[in-house]
């Protein structure tokens, strides 16, 4: 199980000398492989409508693939230079485009698994979906940088543990925590005024990055002399009419992200699909549309690139679901050899990245398996890795990877399949040796 976060896997801040350069769907990224389209998922929810016109745009203009990126939208790959608004086209048919000049103000993640296990917590995507009308009505919204993460957590700590720049959290008795950044300090309001009290944060962030006149992207990337507080930001909640006070420092949960699952022996279960390294054929996806036809009719697309799928009112058929989904090499049942491990897009769709991970991941998973997770980096970018969990760090190098663990040295290690399986598996499974310089 991955363990919670600590301090050394924060990001340190950085000032941004250049504008936000994100792709969407309407501004397309060149990469080795063709043109890349980031599609925004707000919470992750998709309709089987909207989730069958991925597939289509996948197979009229790309390659026939969709990935499922940290952030839990969904990107297209190779796509074909001269492949003109068809995309855009088709997407906006689809509801999936908002106006364009909010398109790339895409990552809003919501827990998963919210209203699927009991009514004891608030529903976080109802709060996700309402803040996202509230987004796509301000103007003011669009100067958000594509990486900025609102976290809807519906108590239980799983989304609020992916270093969100605005976090809802819920609580008991109809309330809310708001929190900027990974301030030690939140803000209580009602949990009816939880989206609206999201929106003002960014605002207030906003304001602070225009002030310090840094082009900052994110919280953790403004300035120490431009701190944000939540005696401003109640300051601020209160003049637009909603009821703040200081909520002190909280202790903050901790959940792990869902696990592969089944439909449980009653059928009655939230199906939790993996496909491995989040990426899926554009027949693997279909079969999670006709899966999701059976039951609720919707998917829930995970920022651990997952795809969560809810009952309907009638069981699921265990059996027959079982295997079709299995069947179409997706992973349903916990502990397999894919959970947990994670990569870049790496060769041949990168031109930074020093290795074809994937081909690499691909060649070791069965005998590298461990409770921690591992991201595979082809550069130093190392984009797309883990975050609220600590991580075995793999980065490509001229002659094999740089291999890290928590609380190890880092060592290389040959990127021949024997040496990287045996290095991974011992570095996801053995805990950490004890500093000889820490005295007991």
């Amino acid at each position: 199980m991955p363990t919670p976060p600590s301090a050394a896997s924060r990001e340190k801040p950085v000032i941004r000398d250049r504008g936000d350069a994100c792709p969407g769907a309407l501004r397309l990224h060149a990469a080795d492989d063709g043109f890349l389209a980031r599609v925004r998922i707000p919470a992750g929810l998709l309709t089987t409508a909207r989730a069958e016109a991925l597939a289509l745009a996948a197979d009229r203009f790309g390659d026939g693939h969709l990935e499922i990126t940290s952030r839990g939208n969904v990107q297209l790959r190779g796509l074909a230079e001269d492949c003109g608004a068809g995309p855009a086209e088709l997407l906006d048919a689809a509801g999936l485009l908002p106006a364009p000049a909010h398109e790339r103000v895409r990552n809003i993640v919501a827990t998963p698994m919210s209203g699927l296990e009991g009514r004891h917590r608030p529903d976080a995507l109802a709060w996700a979906l309402d803040f996202d009308r509230l987004l796509c009505a301000s103007a003011g919204a669009t100067a958000l940088s594509g990486r900025f993460l609102f976290a809807f957590d519906d108590g239980r700590g799983d989304v609020a543990a992916l270093g969100p720049d605005v976090t809802v959290l819920g609580g008991p008795d109809g309330r809310a925590l708001v929190r900027l950044g990974g301030a030690a300090d939140a803000v209580d309001v009602a949990a009816s005024d939880a989206p609206r009290a999201a929106l003002l944060a960014a605002a207030y962030f906003l304001d602070t990055a225009g002030v310090a006149g840094t082009r900052a992207w994110r919280v953790s990337e403004l300035p120490p002399e431009h701190p944000l507080t939540a005696a401003e930001l109640i300051r601020r909640l209160l003049a637009a009419g909603i009821d703040a006070v200081d909520a002190g420092t909280p202790t903050w949960p901790y959940a792990p992200p869902p696990a592969p699952a089944g439909p449980g022996d009653d059928g009655r279960g939230a199906l939790c699909v993996l496909p491995p390294l989040g990426r899926a054929t554009t027949a693997q996806w279909r079969v999670l549309v006709g899966v999701a036809e059976q039951g609720r009719g919707e998917l829930r697309v995970t920022p651990w690139r997952g795809v969560v799928l809810p009952p309907g009112d009638a069981p699921w058929p265990v059996a027959s679901v079982t295997a079709r989904i299995e069947d179409a090499g997706l992973v349903l049942a916990p502990d397999g050899p894919w959970q947990s491990v994670t990569a870049c897009t790496g060769r041949p769709g990168c031109a930074k990245s020093l290795a074809d991970v994937r081909a690499d991941a691909r060649a070791v998973v069965d005998r590298a398996r461990g409770p921690l997770p591992v991201h595979w980096s082809g550069c130093e970018r190392r984009c797309g890795h883990p975050r609220g969990t600590a991580w075995v760090d793999l980065v490509a190098g001229p002659t094999g990877y740089r291999l890290a663990a928590p609380g190890r040295p880092a060592r290389h290690v040959p990127d021949t399949p024997t040496e990287l399986a045996a290095a991974l598996a011992d570095a996801r499974t053995t805990p950490p040796a004890p500093d000889p310089a820490v005295k007991k």
